[in-house]
């Protein structure tokens, strides 16, 4: 017996749908890495900036949320310190562990890169607020749905 989970057959609605969103991710990520390069950041950069909007963090947590090796974030985080964006501090919790924390300079670069993306703005404009709300309540039970799978899974 199997032990892959049985998946739904894709109507052609949920096809449309799919379809949709890799193309509205796919926009997306094209306008997020043109807005991260203009502020000379790489997209990688940027996230870790954006994750540390949330707060100080250890590496291993941003190495894991962004689902890469913590080699890759301790090179990220070494070139956004020398910039001056992020600094390290030992967890007081437990001196082993380093926080990594978005300076004044790195938050002011966070917010600056968010407001440049247009990308979802003109779309939106097209949708009246209850739309809008709408749109955000479903977005919201999709990823629902998707974290509930995943925790059964994983």
């Amino acid at each position: 017996m199997s032990m892959e989970k049985q998946q739904p057959p894709a109507d052609a609605i949920t096809r449309e749908v799919v379809d949709l969103m890799a193309s509205l991710v796919a926009l997306f990520h094209r306008e997020y890495e043109e807005a991260a390069a203009a502020r000379s950041l790489t997209g990688a950069q940027a996230k870790v900036l954006g994750l540390l909007r949330r707060g100080p963090m250890p590496m291993r947590h941003i190495a894991q949320t962004l689902a890469c090796e913590p080699s890759n974030i301790t090179g990220i985080v070494d070139r956004l310190e020398s910039r001056g964006f992020v600094t390290r501090e030992a967890d007081p919790l437990d001196r082993r562990v380093k926080l990594v924390a978005a300076t004044e300079a790195g938050g002011l670069a966070t917010d600056e890169l968010r407001e440049s993306l247009n990308f979802a703005r003109e779309p939106l404009a097209a949708l009246d607020d209850d739309e809008r709300r709408h749109l955000r309540d479903l977005l919201r039970r999709m990823l629902e749905g998707a974290d509930s799978a995943e925790a059964a899974t994983g």
